[in-house]
């Protein structure tokens, strides 16, 4: 298969593209071909950027409610136009099967509409607050208004380059918010090809910068004071160092997961048709690596049922069915980890959980990045591959005796982002929304399901606060009152 050559890119800073002295080349994890080289800004870039955020912020926030809806608008049909170099993008450098990443780039539209339709109430939803509920407000007033909160810092993760990106621009754009966005050092262009129809856009100049960097460049984005809220996706170990760290500004995370799934007793075999393609997906579609994948699946089910054996039986014959290889190759689910360093640590993980008692049923065979739909049966809970986040095709399966032993098993993992429930029984659905300690429970499909208008977000270690667009929106701006009288 032929190639075009690598594109080089510079960091994107205050509005315009600049080289630097540090120049990075990125490799496709499939086959290491160099796809792009990247230059990496340095602290000098993010200071000035930083400073840029700062002196733009007038200029956001006085664009119009039209103003801001039209702009979102009009990235949205640019974005529809690059549609397959965006797709491509992210295909070569995260590794994506191109299926995927064209439904990601779909996605980002989407996001974009919606900070569209919201642009008109980031500002504008107004409140009015009575004020004679004690004497002194009698005859006074009160309007309650949203303001943006001022300069963005976001760091976004390599799994889903355009479209988690593009969760903490579109409602900065929306709410009037001047960012300044570093991505994956993998996964750098889809930001700065966004930069590129942003840049073609009514947005204020300087109001965007797109930073490349190393994390310790990049710390200043933390740290510094001139931002005013942290809008961090990614691993928790780092996400809880920086918000300990990010002084007085808000912070938002979207940290990992080890996401569960329950069949309960009302299953039955025909029910099976529908769910093991649904969970299929959920745990195996790019390599395990979303933050939601299927990683736990407990049916519940007597000793040796039916149900149990034929569910088995019959998700491992679909895993093994399913096409690992080149991600440009669009029947294939399976593309490489994004690099070899974590293929090796999810083929660690799949033989530790074998000493520990796990039974392998099929796949673990590691090819350089590539790693074939796994699955494992009766995994320990102290073993790694259960009770951390995999981000691996790896999938574990255990029969529990009820819907109770069900929810406990869920609920003992530190993570809490989402799970899902297959029933049929309207009080397990209230219950599971009652007792399970994640941020969404989605029934009846696996929970890797989001719309990019669900309020998304974890509790433990999953993360702190929600993203969605109208949520990020709120995080993105400050109330504040007026209260009228006469002299």
């Amino acid at each position: 298969m032929s190639h075009d050559p690598p594109d080089t890119f510079g960091a994107y800073i205050a509005g315009e593209f600049c080289r630097t002295e540090n120049h990075r080349e990125i490799h496709s994890p499939y086959d290491g071909r160099v796809v792009a080289t990247v230059c990496d800004a340095g602290p000098a870039e993010i200071d000035a950027a930083l400073d840029a955020a700062v002196e733009a912020l007038p200029a956001t926030q006085a664009l119009t409610s039209e103003q801001r809806a039209n702009i979102c608008a009009e990235v949205a049909r640019s974005i529809r136009r690059r549609r397959d170099e965006l797709a491509l993008a992210i295909c070569d450098e995260a590794g994506k099967p191109i299926a995927d990443a064209e439904a990601e780039v779909e996605r980002a539209v989407f996001c974009f509409e919606l900070a569209a339709g919201e642009a008109g109430r980031a500002a504008g939803e107004g409140q009015l607050l009575p004020m004679d509920l004690r004497p002194p407000g009698v005859g006074r007033l009160g309007l309650v208004r949203r303001f943006p909160i001022g300069p963005v810092a976001a760091i976004s993760p390599f799994n889903f380059p355009l479209n988690l990106a593009v969760h903490k621009l579109a409602p900065a754009l929306a709410a009037g918010c001047p960012v300044v966005l570093k991505p994956a050092s993998q996964t750098a262009t889809p930001t700065l090809r966004l930069a590129e129809i942003i840049q073609d856009s009514a947005w204020p100049k300087g109001a965007l910068s797109v930073v490349p960097s190393t994390r310790a460049a990049a710390d200043l984005l933390v740290t510094d004071e001139r931002t005013k809220l942290l809008s961090f996706t990614g691993s928790p170990s780092v996400g809880w160092d920086m918000k300990a760290r990010a002084g007085r500004k808000r912070v938002v995370l979207e940290l990992g997961g080890n996401a569960a799934v329950i069949l309960d007793e009302t299953v039955t075999s025909a029910d099976l048709e529908a769910i093991i393609p649904k969970l299929i997906y959920g745990a195996f579609s790019y390599a395990g690596q979303k933050c939601i994948s299927v990683q736990r699946i407990y049916v519940v089910s007597p000793e040796k049922g039916a149900l149990y054996t034929e569910f088995l039986e019959r998700f491992v014959a679909a895993a093994q069915a399913t096409e690992t290889g080149n991600p440009r190759e669009h029947s294939v689910l399976i593309g490489p980890m994004i690099d070899e360093a974590n293929a090796r640590r999810v083929e660690s993980w799949i033989a530790e959980a074998e000493t520990l008692g796990a039974r392998r049923l099929c796949g673990g065979e590691r090819k350089g990045a590539l790693i074939p739909a796994t699955v494992l049966e009766n995994v320990p809970s102290s073993a790694k591959a259960s009770c951390e986040e995999l981000f691996g095709p790896v999938c574990n399966i255990e029969r529990v005796a009820s819907f109770e032993d069900a929810v406990a098993a869920v609920n003992a993992s530190k993570f809490g982002l989402q799970a899902s429930l297959f029933t049929r029984d309207l009080g397990h659905s209230l219950r599971a929304f009652n007792e399970l300690t994640v941020g969404a429970i989605i029934l009846n499909e696996a929970p890797s399901f989001r719309i990019d208008h669900m309020p998304y977000g974890g509790v433990k270690d999953s993360g702190f606060g929600r993203e969605g667009i109208r949520c990020a929106i709120e995080d993105m701006t400050e109330l504040r009152l007026l209260v009228t009288g006469s002299l």
